[in-house]
């Protein structure tokens, strides 16, 4: 295929390579986990292309179809990268460690304490629990994983027991005042991006910060809204966090205690009142928003 600069030409390798993007887009949803957002990934797929259209040269004799898939490949990895909040050196050591656990494993016949990994890794225990603490925030898990209830079964049925409706607008309530709870720009990102549907540049725009830092507070944000709803509903699924008494701890506890007491006040409403507010947290809100993620 040979390109031309002019506009109906790069035109013509976009539109027609078009599902070339979807191809590879489809084949890394296979190895990545639920929570990335195919969306996303399509989008900076498709811009990877049009970069591609614009500075191809088919004077160097590769085919177009070679030259773009490999621009579109970097650009969904850079992609994945930047929603990734763990960095690469704590990638490659959780890596190192899951070896070593499963080397020591085969060894000794059961699962190894911290304290023989960091034997054979050369390191201290602290430095183990560390990197699995950092691994641990940056994976993001479906708000399906946070209880033991699928989100379909937080939404109302075509014929919902009255059971089945009591807890739906328990779980719905906390949800929302958690978001409600949430420190001001969290709270912002998240009904923003999810509810509202805006682009990251735009909300990082409006805050004044990077696209890659909206990405960590958009994490964040879901951390506390997990554990928020964990604590409420399942507070064995709670994991520790940070250093016990520390700061974080002491802000994570004032948090969960917030959205206790504005479900205890919550409920004393009316289930029209507690209507009301789910609009309001979640407004203004798209037709169909994004899929509410929380990171674990």
């Amino acid at each position: 295929m040979t390109a031309t600069h002019d506009g109906l030409g790069v035109d013509h390798l976009i539109t027609s390579n078009m599902p070339l993007v979807g191809h590879i887009v489809r084949e890394t949803m296979g190895r990545v986990p639920s929570h990335v957002n195919r969306d996303d990934l399509t989008s900076a797929g498709l811009t990877a292309l049009v970069q591609a259209a614009q500075a191809f040269d088919a004077e160097r004799g590769v085919p177009f179809e070679r030259y773009a898939a490999t621009r579109i490949r970097g650009a969904i990895v850079d992609e994945l990268r930047s929603v990734d909040w763990a960095s690469r050196s704590v990638r490659r050591r959780a890596r190192d460690l899951d070896d070593t656990r499963s080397r020591l494993a085969s060894s000794l016949g059961r699962t190894p304490s911290v304290a023989e990994v960091a034997s054979a890794m050369g390191l201290s225990p602290d430095e183990v629990v560390a990197n699995d603490d950092d691994v641990s925030r940056a994976q993001v898990l479906s708000l399906q994983g946070a209880t033991t209830s699928s989100l379909d079964e937080l939404l109302p049925t075509q014929a919902p027991s009255p059971e089945q409706l009591v807890e739906h607008q328990e779980k719905l309530a906390y949800l929302v005042e958690a978001i409600a709870e949430l420190p001001e720009r969290l709270r912002v990102v998240v009904q923003d991006y999810f509810f509202a549907e805006r682009p990251m540049a735009d909300i990082a725009a409006d805050l004044g910060v990077t696209d890659s830092r909206i990405s960590q507070m958009r994490a964040e944000a879901l951390v506390l809204l997990r554990d928020a709803l964990n604590n409420a509903l399942e507070p064995s699924l709670v994991k520790q966090s940070g250093k016990p008494g520390g700061c974080a701890s002491r802000r994570r506890e004032a948090y969960f205690a917030a959205v206790a007491a504005r479900h205890a006040e919550g409920a004393r409403r009316s289930p029209q009142v507690t209507a009301q507010l789910s609009r309001q947290v979640a407004a203004p809100v798209a037709p169909a928003p994004r899929r509410l993620d929380v990171a674990g």
